[in-house]
Protein backbone atom coordinates (compact mmCIF):
# COMPACT_ATOMS: atom_id res chain seq x y z
CA UNK A 1 0.00 0.00 0.00
CA UNK A 2 3.08 2.43 1.12
CA UNK A 3 4.09 2.11 -2.51
CA UNK A 4 1.17 2.82 -4.16
CA UNK A 5 0.77 5.67 -1.90
CA UNK A 6 3.94 6.89 -2.68
CA UNK A 7 4.25 6.70 -6.53
CA UNK A 8 0.35 7.97 -6.76
CA UNK A 9 1.63 11.09 -5.22
CA UNK A 10 4.57 11.61 -7.81
CA UNK A 11 1.68 11.46 -10.24
CA UNK A 12 -0.42 13.61 -8.29
CA UNK A 13 2.00 16.31 -7.28
CA UNK A 14 5.02 15.43 -9.56
CA UNK A 15 8.00 17.28 -7.86
CA UNK A 16 10.12 16.16 -4.02
CA UNK A 17 11.40 18.81 -2.12
CA UNK A 18 14.82 17.51 -0.98
CA UNK A 19 15.28 19.26 2.30
CA UNK A 20 18.80 19.49 3.43
CA UNK A 21 19.52 21.54 7.21
CA UNK A 22 21.83 22.14 9.74
CA UNK A 23 19.41 20.53 12.25
CA UNK A 24 16.39 18.25 12.35
CA UNK A 25 14.53 21.64 13.76
CA UNK A 26 15.39 23.83 10.75
CA UNK A 27 14.16 20.47 8.30
CA UNK A 28 10.73 20.36 10.18
CA UNK A 29 10.46 23.83 9.66
CA UNK A 30 11.34 23.95 6.16
CA UNK A 31 9.34 20.34 5.38
CA UNK A 32 6.36 21.97 6.43
CA UNK A 33 6.61 25.49 4.53
CA UNK A 34 6.73 23.05 1.34
CA UNK A 35 3.75 21.47 3.12
CA UNK A 36 1.79 24.68 3.41
CA UNK A 37 2.42 25.39 -0.68
CA UNK A 38 1.01 22.36 -1.33
CA UNK A 39 4.42 20.27 -2.04
CA UNK A 40 3.45 17.37 -0.44
CA UNK A 41 6.21 14.96 -1.29
CA UNK A 42 9.09 15.60 1.10
CA UNK A 43 12.52 14.06 0.92
CA UNK A 44 14.64 14.62 4.26
CA UNK A 45 17.70 13.84 3.74
CA UNK A 46 20.27 12.45 6.26
CA UNK A 47 23.63 15.12 5.65
CA UNK A 48 20.81 16.34 7.93
CA UNK A 49 21.91 15.77 11.92
CA UNK A 50 18.88 13.76 13.62
CA UNK A 51 16.96 13.22 10.14
CA UNK A 52 15.36 10.49 11.90
CA UNK A 53 13.67 12.57 14.34
CA UNK A 54 12.38 15.13 11.82
CA UNK A 55 11.19 11.98 9.87
CA UNK A 56 9.16 11.07 12.86
CA UNK A 57 7.53 14.47 14.01
CA UNK A 58 6.57 14.82 9.93
CA UNK A 59 5.17 11.73 9.28
CA UNK A 60 3.51 12.17 13.10
CA UNK A 61 1.89 15.98 12.08
CA UNK A 62 1.52 15.52 8.30
CA UNK A 63 1.32 11.99 7.24
CA UNK A 64 -2.47 12.37 5.91
CA UNK A 65 -1.64 14.80 3.83
CA UNK A 66 2.31 14.44 2.55
CA UNK A 67 4.56 11.51 2.16
CA UNK A 68 7.28 11.94 3.82
CA UNK A 69 10.85 10.26 2.90
CA UNK A 70 14.41 10.11 3.71
CA UNK A 71 16.90 10.86 1.45
CA UNK A 72 20.54 10.51 1.38
CA UNK A 73 20.56 7.04 2.38
CA UNK A 74 23.54 5.17 2.10
CA UNK A 75 23.73 1.46 3.65
CA UNK A 76 20.66 -0.52 4.72
CA UNK A 77 20.86 -0.18 8.10
CA UNK A 78 20.03 4.10 7.82
CA UNK A 79 17.51 2.82 5.47
CA UNK A 80 15.77 0.75 8.15
CA UNK A 81 16.40 3.67 10.86
CA UNK A 82 14.49 5.96 8.17
CA UNK A 83 11.92 3.25 7.82
CA UNK A 84 11.02 2.67 11.36
CA UNK A 85 11.15 5.96 11.60
CA UNK A 86 8.13 6.61 9.47
CA UNK A 87 9.97 7.37 5.76
CA UNK A 88 7.82 6.01 3.25
CA UNK A 89 10.46 6.34 0.45
CA UNK A 90 14.12 5.80 0.36
CA UNK A 91 16.04 7.83 -1.70
CA UNK A 92 20.04 6.93 -2.17
CA UNK A 93 22.76 9.12 -4.41
CA UNK A 94 24.17 5.68 -6.13
CA UNK A 95 22.27 1.77 -6.28
CA UNK A 96 22.60 -0.58 -3.35
CA UNK A 97 21.65 -4.08 -3.52
CA UNK A 98 21.58 -4.37 0.66
CA UNK A 99 19.78 -1.58 0.42
CA UNK A 100 17.29 -2.20 -2.32
CA UNK A 101 16.60 -5.60 -0.43
CA UNK A 102 15.78 -4.44 3.23
CA UNK A 103 13.58 -1.16 1.33
CA UNK A 104 11.45 -4.71 -0.93
CA UNK A 105 11.15 -6.64 2.76
CA UNK A 106 9.54 -3.40 4.28
CA UNK A 107 7.63 -2.51 1.32
CA UNK A 108 9.09 0.74 0.80
CA UNK A 109 9.59 2.30 -2.35
CA UNK A 110 13.66 2.73 -3.30
CA UNK A 111 14.82 5.52 -5.57
CA UNK A 112 18.46 4.85 -6.21
CA UNK A 113 20.74 7.40 -8.18
CA UNK A 114 21.48 5.35 -11.68
CA UNK A 115 24.08 7.19 -14.54
CA UNK A 116 23.86 3.93 -16.55
CA UNK A 117 22.21 1.66 -18.45
CA UNK A 118 23.82 -1.17 -17.27
CA UNK A 119 22.84 0.22 -13.51
CA UNK A 120 19.35 1.29 -14.35
CA UNK A 121 19.17 -2.41 -15.32
CA UNK A 122 20.56 -4.15 -11.96
CA UNK A 123 18.17 -1.65 -10.34
CA UNK A 124 15.19 -2.48 -12.12
CA UNK A 125 15.83 -6.37 -11.54
CA UNK A 126 15.88 -5.62 -8.02
CA UNK A 127 12.49 -4.32 -7.54
CA UNK A 128 13.46 -0.53 -8.21
CA UNK A 129 10.76 1.50 -9.17
CA UNK A 130 11.33 4.74 -9.89
CA UNK A 131 14.96 5.60 -10.58
CA UNK A 132 16.73 8.86 -9.69
CA UNK A 133 19.30 10.76 -12.10
CA UNK A 134 21.67 12.71 -10.30
CA UNK A 135 23.20 15.19 -10.78
CA UNK A 136 20.64 15.89 -13.26
CA UNK A 137 22.63 19.09 -14.46
CA UNK A 138 25.58 16.65 -15.47
CA UNK A 139 23.30 15.52 -17.83
CA UNK A 140 20.29 16.99 -19.22
CA UNK A 141 16.80 16.06 -20.35
CA UNK A 142 18.50 14.52 -23.99
CA UNK A 143 20.32 12.17 -21.99
CA UNK A 144 16.71 10.94 -20.35
CA UNK A 145 14.92 10.25 -23.80
CA UNK A 146 17.96 8.69 -25.18
CA UNK A 147 17.60 6.39 -22.16
CA UNK A 148 14.25 5.86 -22.52
CA UNK A 149 14.65 4.76 -26.59
CA UNK A 150 16.08 1.78 -25.56
CA UNK A 151 14.03 1.19 -21.97
CA UNK A 152 10.31 3.23 -22.54
CA UNK A 153 9.26 1.74 -19.74
CA UNK A 154 11.47 3.04 -16.67
CA UNK A 155 10.39 5.72 -14.40
CA UNK A 156 13.32 9.10 -13.90
CA UNK A 157 13.11 11.03 -11.77
CA UNK A 158 16.60 14.17 -11.99
CA UNK A 159 17.70 15.63 -8.79
CA UNK A 160 20.25 18.34 -9.09
CA UNK A 161 19.93 21.30 -11.57
CA UNK A 162 15.99 21.31 -11.84
CA UNK A 163 14.58 24.90 -11.52
CA UNK A 164 11.10 26.18 -12.71
CA UNK A 165 12.31 27.52 -15.87
CA UNK A 166 13.75 23.94 -17.24
CA UNK A 167 11.21 21.24 -15.90
CA UNK A 168 9.00 22.16 -18.81
CA UNK A 169 12.32 20.04 -20.57
CA UNK A 170 12.60 17.24 -18.04
CA UNK A 171 9.16 16.47 -18.10
CA UNK A 172 8.56 16.62 -21.77
CA UNK A 173 11.77 14.31 -22.11
CA UNK A 174 9.65 11.76 -19.95
CA UNK A 175 10.31 12.12 -16.45
CA UNK A 176 8.19 10.98 -13.87
CA UNK A 177 8.70 13.52 -11.42
CA UNK A 178 11.92 16.07 -10.60
CA UNK A 179 13.82 16.76 -7.32
CA UNK A 180 14.11 20.10 -6.09
CA UNK A 181 16.55 21.15 -3.93
CA UNK A 182 18.64 24.38 -3.15
CA UNK A 183 16.59 26.36 -5.21
CA UNK A 184 14.32 25.54 -3.10
CA UNK A 185 14.89 25.79 0.22
CA UNK A 186 17.62 28.41 0.27
CA UNK A 187 15.47 31.41 1.40
CA UNK A 188 15.69 29.32 4.97
CA UNK A 189 19.17 30.76 5.42
CA UNK A 190 17.63 33.67 5.91
CA UNK A 191 14.98 32.70 8.17
CA UNK A 192 12.41 32.92 4.99
CA UNK A 193 10.07 30.38 5.51
CA UNK A 194 6.92 31.56 3.81
CA UNK A 195 9.12 32.36 1.23
CA UNK A 196 9.77 28.68 0.55
CA UNK A 197 6.02 28.12 0.97
CA UNK A 198 5.29 30.67 -1.84
CA UNK A 199 8.34 28.71 -3.94
CA UNK A 200 6.68 25.52 -3.50
CA UNK A 201 3.10 26.68 -4.62
CA UNK A 202 4.97 27.85 -7.69
CA UNK A 203 6.51 24.71 -8.61
CA UNK A 204 3.37 22.44 -7.77
CA UNK A 205 1.68 25.22 -9.99
CA UNK A 206 3.86 24.39 -13.13
CA UNK A 207 3.62 21.10 -12.63
CA UNK A 208 0.19 20.96 -12.89
CA UNK A 209 0.21 23.03 -15.90
CA UNK A 210 2.82 20.90 -17.24
CA UNK A 211 1.01 17.97 -16.42
CA UNK A 212 -2.97 18.92 -16.27
CA UNK A 213 -4.56 15.37 -16.08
Amino acid sequence: MKKLKVLGSLQTCGVVAVIRADNAEDARKMSAACIEGGLTNIEVTFTTPGAEHAIRELAAEYGDRAVIGAGTVLDPITARIAILAGAEFVVSPSFEKDTAEICNLYGIPYMPGVLTLGEIKEALKMGVDVLKLFPGSAFGADFVKAVKGPMPHISIMPTGGVDLDNMEKWLNAGCIAVGIGGNLTAPAKQGRYEQITELAAAYVAKYRELRPN
